[in-house]
């Protein structure tokens, strides 16, 4: 009989270890490797390798396989469902992580209470007592919903009430504080994270169960427990904001029955979370200052309006400060540095303070413009009129390149009100012939935009 052995693993990287070190070798992480013990494996049943054997094959045809209709379960939000890609998908694992106190136990309190009304729910608190939640659910005043709780920490136990209920959609709140007893570690470690998501998933998949998931996040924003997590559910979503605003953000990060990168915008109230039908007049401002301009964002295939704000002041230390909140800071030296080789504009001097209204994080070059335009706005102290949107991706020689679904952006922007776009000239897009009543002014290099936008001569 094989006798238990001991291994080391860090609870930060993942790295195993055959002896304790106070520090990981792999990611320099301090106090992270902790002791587990290892159970002997059953061996695996020798393969028959003659091929008249009487082995009767599992695999089919593709083309063979039946089709089975696809019935999405309904969130009852309309922004929970475009960032699942329509619903929940029966027998699919959703990941859910967070920050803590953003609001992620509400969001799905409040998802499971209206799925309840006409599906089969069962909501798994391995944190909270039931009479917590209780609490929390009449905050909501739904009283009606059919929803079950189920206050456990044991996994055993867990998967036997999974079993005999059979709901059409279970909730985890969180996967980190549940504890499978044949495992030696404490709850939250790598390997009861992994085995317990491994339990579930196969449970989820035999039983066509909607399986949602909470899951915590490390200091650095990154989800708690082993990588494999991420790649064992089928659907990864973030929430964000900050805690001490009132929007949140909810964000697909993986999505194997939808589109990645879409995002639902919420409004936490007194009542739970709000959502918002039309996300753009959250992030748009009422400002009417030089440095302001306004552009169109594409979070998948949601176009968001923004306007990002940039403030130039002469500097009083002998290197310039240049700070981004919303834009990645290379991305704003990159374009100060067009902006000075090509427009002549000695900005060297000057402190540049950029950000995005509304907290939000804008990745993609389509902003490239919007953030020029605004930046040379404070230095020359002119202001954008407010009816004016701004989009193109600007390169190192300071022309104007075009940017993806254009289209779907000046309809967001005809439908907030504005009266004019500055777009890259184009021979690829015949705006023309589409239902876009915009005035569309086309450029072709940064100095041919600044000077339709600002008035100037070029």
């Amino acid at each position: 009989m094989k006798r238990t052995s001991t291994i080391y693993i860090c609870q930060a990287c993942g790295a195993e270890t055959p002896q304790f070190f106070g520090r990981c070798s792999n990611c320099g992480e301090w106090n992270s490797i902790i002791e587990e013990v290892i159970s002997p494996s059953k061996s695996r049943k020798k393969i028959n390798a003659n091929p008249d054997s009487s082995y009767n094959k599992r695999s089919e045809a593709i083309a063979e396989i039946q089709k089975t209709p696809l019935e999405r379960i309904t969130s009852g939000y309309i922004e929970f469902d475009r960032v699942l890609g329509g619903g929940l998908v029966p027998g699919s694992l959703v990941l859910i992580g967070g920050d803590p106190g953003i609001g992620k136990s509400t969001l799905l309190l409040q998802t499971a209470t209206e799925i309840a009304l006409k599906k089969s729910v069962l909501y798994i608190t391995a944190e909270e007592s039931a009479s917590q939640v209780q609490l929390r659910w009449q905050r909501l005043k739904k009283n009606d919903s059919n929803l079950h709780i189920l206050a456990e920490t044991d996994l055993e136990v867990v998967l036997e009430e999974l079993e005999a209920f059979h709901p059409s959609v279970a909730i985890i709140d969180s996967i980190q504080a549940l504890n499978d007893s044949n495992i030696s570690s404490t709850p939250g470690s790598i390997t009861q994270v992994r085995e317990c998501s491994a339990a579930l998933q196969q449970l989820a998949k035999k039983k066509n169960i909607a399986l949602l998931i909470v899951g915590h996040v490390t200091k650095e924003g990154m989800l708690a427990g082993p990588k494999v997590l991420e790649h064992l559910v089928d659907a990864v979503l973030t929430f964000e904001g900050d805690r001490f605003a009132n929007h949140r953000l909810l964000r697909a990060v993986k999505n194997r029955y939808g589109a990645t990168n879409e995002l639902g915008v919420f409004e936490m109230q007194g009542k739970g979370l709000i959502e918002i039908r039309n996300p753009s007049e959250l992030f748009l401002s009422s400002d009417d200052a030089a440095g302001v301009a306004t552009t169109v964002a594409c979070e998948g295939t949601r176009p968001l309006a923004i306007d990002i704000q940039a403030l130039i002041n002469q500097t009083t230390y002998a290197s310039p400060r240049r700070t981004a909140t919303g834009i990645e800071n290379n991305r704003l030296h990159q374009i100060l540095a067009v902006i000075e080789k090509h427009m002549n504009l000695g900005l060297s001097r000057f402190d540049c303070y950029l950000a995005v209204a509304g907290g939000l994080e804008v990745e993609e070059p389509a902003a490239d413009l919007g953030i020029a335009a605004a930046i040379i706005s404070s230095y020359k102290n002119l202001k954008i009129p407010k009816d004016t949107l701004m989009l193109g991706e600007i390169g190192l020689g300071g022309q104007l390149r075009t940017v993806s679904q254009i289209l779907l952006r000046l309809r967001e922007a005809e439908k907030l009100g504005f009266q004019r776009a500055i777009i890259p000239r184009s021979k690829g897009i015949d705006l023309k012939d589409n239902d876009v009543k915009l005035e569309i002014l086309e450029a072709s290099s940064i100095n041919e935009a600044i000077a339709i936008i600002l008035g100037l001569e070029e």
